[in-house]
């Protein structure tokens, strides 16, 4: 728990993983198309990978016996990837590739550097042991073993593996379908001429961005105006399609923030106000039976939260749980005075000196200023009444690894 009403980032995310609700929707897709997808059921084995024996070098398969008695080995026969392995002969060598399957009655295969060629055959210059460079049958995966879990999200290593197996379709969960909206009557869309008073539209496109990066489908992008009646219409008429509504501004105290009054009146008010810094306003609770999750106005409060405690909820919804960014471990190369009972996240970024990497902040940490995370690469973590004086160790998260 927090002070001062306000609940810690832990118990916060540990109430909205509690409440995240996994996808259900399936799809099946082209291996192809399937990058960045959560695998919807387990995938089996169904063949021997690979499916025989084969030579991990080139060189020539030999049995390793025969060396004993045949100091020169006349090469018999020839085997290239994708043919026919044949049967090696007693007492004789055949050519082969890294790849080829190993020829019947051969145990092992030299490489060729460790060969000398001579009129008659080859010459072996170093010794030979039975299995030496062959790559065994379902050496990688045995036929029936469970290759890949439900659950888990689609690498290019994970294209590669199912496409070792010879599976040409995947079946995924259905990407979550997210309805986004900023709030106030201030906003203009980009394109359009500031009148006195206005601002344009930052979190839209923010919003959008982390959204699409993480591999959410985007149903409605929408601006609602400071009006609580049209604020519940516009929230439950999303409900009937969405998964998830995301929200930004309309959550703090103010007599136009009508996001969280809505919310207690029609939904669900469930969590409200984080020890961090910047987001203390964030909201989260459900309207026509959806989840709503109420982020700040402030642009680069929008960008921290939805980082740090709207990314793992839609990871768990997404059914991807093994979602958990590390960090890592570095030297400070700022200064904080001022111990905070909220836990800040700085915009930084990694810098290197005469001492070895250190990580720098940005000088305004203001929660309106977003340049400040276009001049970082991630968010260094300052710890609840904590100071910080250059070189003490703190945590620091890129925001390619916070993306996942």
């Amino acid at each position: 728990m927090a002070g001062q009403n306000l609940t810690s980032l832990d118990d916060a995310l540990a109430h909205l993983l509690d409440r995240a609700r996994v996808v259900t929707r399936t799809a099946t897709l082209p291996l192809h198309q399937t990058l960045g997808r959560v695998l919807a059921a387990d995938i089996a084995v169904p063949a021997d990978v690979p499916p025989a024996d084969n030579s991990a070098v080139d060189g020539y398969a030999v049995r390793a016996a025969d060396l004993a008695d045949h100091p020169v080995l006349p090469v018999s026969g020839r085997v290239a990837a994708g043919e026919p392995p044949g049967e090696l002969e007693s007492g004789t060598a055949v050519r082969i590739f890294t790849g080829s399957e190993i020829p019947a009655g051969a145990d092992a295969v030299v490489m060729q550097e460790r060969t000398e060629q001579k009129d008659s055959g080859i010459a072996i210059t170093a010794a030979v042991e039975t299995g030496q460079n062959i790559r065994r049958q379902g050496q990688d995966l045995k036929q029936g073993d469970t290759a890949l879990s439900a659950g888990t999200p689609i690498r290019p290593q994970e294209m590669g593996l199912l496409g070792s197996m010879g599976i040409g379709e995947v079946t995924v969960l259905r990407r979550l379908r997210v309805a986004v909206f900023s709030t106030g009557d201030e906003l203009v869309d980009p394109g359009q001429p500031l009148q006195p008073g206005q601002i344009y539209n930052t979190n839209r496109f923010t919003l959008s961005g982390l959204l699409e990066a993480v591999g959410c489908e985007i149903i409605r992008c929408e601006t609602l105006r400071d009006e609580r009646g049209a604020t519940r219409d516009s929230l439950l008429t999303a409900a009937k399609e969405a998964d998830l509504i995301i929200t930004s501004g309309g959550v703090s105290v103010g007599e136009e923030d009508h996001v969280r009054a809505v919310l207690e009146k029609e939904g669900e008010l469930s969590l409200w106000r984080l020890a961090i810094k910047p987001g203390k306003p964030l909201a989260f609770g459900a309207i026509g039976g959806v989840p709503v999750l109420g982020l700040p106005g402030n642009p680069a409060a929008v960008l921290v939260t939805f980082l740090v405690a709207g990314l793992p909820y839609i990871r768990h919804c997404q059914g991807n749980r093994r979602y958990r960014p590390i960090g890592e471990p570095l030297p400070a190369g700022f200064t904080v005075d001022k111990a905070s009972i909220r836990r800040e996240f700085l915009r930084a970024r990694k810098e290197d000196g005469p001492d070895g990497v250190t990580v720098k902040a940005y000088p305004n940490q203001s929660s309106g200023v977003l340049s400040s995370a276009c001049w970082g690469d991630g968010l260094a973590v300052v710890s609840e009444d904590t100071t910080v004086t250059p070189g003490d160790i703190i945590r620091y998260y890129s925001f390619s690894e916070l993306l996942g």
